[in-house]
């Protein structure tokens, strides 16, 4: 028997009166989220849910959606977690492509009305029978507009009432499905990534390798829990050590530092974006301070994170950030800096535990010394395949091992270095061109904060290298001065010739820029 579920349970039995959660001012301790877990599978069982049926969820990161994610698990079905930014037809898409048979969903707020575009969506998907509501406050009426639906859905505070907080866990197997992640969608539509109980408890155990078993850790989690990073790497793997998890719904840099101060956090995780907003802010150093004296390990991934940021943040909060890689196929870690080594800014580590990673060409043969290639993983983490996508699920699979699309190098110590995501490659005038190099170089510059490299049409060189690029407050600069300052520290085909200042980029929920989106314009 492997239940995924066992992260919670056997933290809740030997540490129960510790705290668990702390989602504003409210905290679960470990006996409470396990007992409201437990209400959670017996309400699924009594509506019929059976084991390996598939329950999706919306929520943000609010102490609910723990309590619903392991409660669906205890119960053997298979939690689908949602993007919340999803509009209804989306949502509706994703119910019916998994199968959902239930679908909890947080009533959101007035500028996010999660609730009523989760009501709509749920009512274009005919085999998804249970809708309930999550609420913060089950008495009034929910945001998303519930008075307003035509048969208004149920709260979960409702369907909890009379529910026991006993429940004894479904047996399930390593190789049963626990979650299907979607993909991002880049291409086409998205995908379900189908990762086992097998999968999911070995990367948080994984994880315990890496950063050190170390109750009583506390964990600021601003990555969204939908995704498999914060996911595994926080939820699951922080819940097993008896950590406590300080959840905060939407990143910003303000409320993420006074969150760090309050909680002593001492474990942050995030993408570099998030890296960046936390420097860029003009936080007091006693502040700072405060929260360095406590801090004991930062987390980079989702992303190559800028080597730049990498050294400022050394400079200012006193540790390295460790960096690593995966994707919500491999559940999601593949590649971490080794424990016990000293960071290599610019490397995503080498292969963890029980993990292989190749460097492979186009036809799955292996590139040699020094030669840039395409990851490929093979190990525990690799999910099972797509859901009900066998053709899809061929195309990147083979005999065990997975190929990502993104393209590494290698040094002669074995640490990995990602180049770029191979679709995101530039040829200009027959040279490869990697856009990240160009980020690498923009981002050294004082008056650059963001920058973001695409390739865009040219009608002799094929393509040519666009930067995106967003201000530091304060600093003045022109496109030209840009123009000029990387033609004098690159080669001649690499500088980009065009440079557009923007206030934003575009992002996704986890912080990642959206580089499809800047294509498209």
């Amino acid at each position: 028997m492997l239940n995924l579920a066992i992260m919670l349970e056997h933290t809740s039995r030997t540490t129960p009166d510790r705290d668990a959660v702390v989602s504003g001012d409210r905290s679960l301790s470990y006996a409470r989220l396990d007992a409201a877990a437990n209400q959670v599978a017996n309400l699924l069982v009594s509506r019929g849910i059976r084991p390996g049926e598939k329950v999706a969820l919306s929520c943000p990161n609010i102490a609910e959606f723990p309590v619903v994610y392991y409660g669906i698990l205890k119960a053997g079905a298979v939690v689908v977690p949602l993007n919340t930014l999803l509009k209804s037809r989306e949502i509706a898409y994703h119910l019916r492509d998994s199968d959902a048979r239930a679908y909890f969903c947080f009533e959101g707020t007035s500028q996010l009305p999660l609730g009523r575009e989760g009501w709509d969506g749920f009512s274009r998907a005919d085999e998804c029978r249970e809708f309930f509501l999550i609420t913060t406050e089950p008495e009034e009426p929910p945001a998303g507009g519930r008075s307003s639906a035509p048969d208004p859905p149920r709260t979960l505070a409702s369907a909890l009432a009379g529910q026991g907080t006993e429940f004894a866990t479904v047996v399930t197997g390593p190789e049963d499905t626990a979650v299907i992640l979607y993909t991002s969608g880049t291409t086409g539509q998205p995908k379900g990534a189908q990762l086992t109980h097998g999968n999911m408890a070995l990367n948080a155990l994984t994880c315990h390798k890496l950063f050190g078993e170390i109750e009583r850790d506390v964990h600021l989690i601003t990555l969204p829990l939908f995704h498999s990073f914060g996911q595994t790497v926080q939820m699951n793997a922080g819940l097993a050590s008896g950590s406590t998890l300080v959840l905060m719904p939407r990143f910003d840099a303000r409320g993420a530092l006074a969150l760090m101060r309050r909680h002593q956090v001492t474990f942050f995780a995030g993408v570099p974006t998030m890296y960046g907003a936390l420097l860029d802010h003009p936080s007091a150093e006693s502040e700072i301070a405060a929260i360095t004296g406590r801090l004991r390990i930062a987390v980079s991934g989702g992303a190559p994170l800028p080597v730049e940021t990498h050294r400022r943040f050394v400079r200012r909060f006193g540790i390295a950030i460790r960096e690593g890689y995966g994707l919500s196929e491999t559940s999601p870690v593949a590649t971490f800096t080794p424990p016990g080594a000293k960071a290599r800014p610019g490397s995503i580590g080498t292969p963890v535990w029980g993990v292989q990673v190749e460097l492979v060409h186009p036809d799955w043969t292996p590139v040699g010394p020094g030669e840039v290639g395409e990851i490929a993983i093979r190990g525990h983490n690799v999910m099972s395949g797509y859901f009900r996508r066998p053709e899809a699920t061929a195309e990147v699979i083979r005999d065990g091992w997975f190929r990502t699309g993104d393209l590494a190098g290698r040094d002669e110590d074995g640490w990995l270095y990602i180049v770029d995501r191979a679709k995101d490659m530039i040829i200009r005038g027959g040279f490869n061109v990697y856009p990240r190099e160009i980020e690498e170089v923009l981002l050294s510059h004082p008056a650059v904060s963001m920058a973001a490299v695409v390739g865009v049409p040219h009608p002799t060189h094929g393509e040519e290298a666009k930067a995106y690029v967003v201000p530091v407050p304060g600093t003045r600069t022109t496109e030209d001065d840009l123009v000029a300052w990387c033609r004098a520290t690159m080669a001649g085909y690499k500088y980009p010739r065009l440079v557009e200042f923007r206030q934003t980029l575009p992002m996704n929920a986890t912080g990642k820029i959206l580089k499809r989106e800047l294509r498209t314009e």
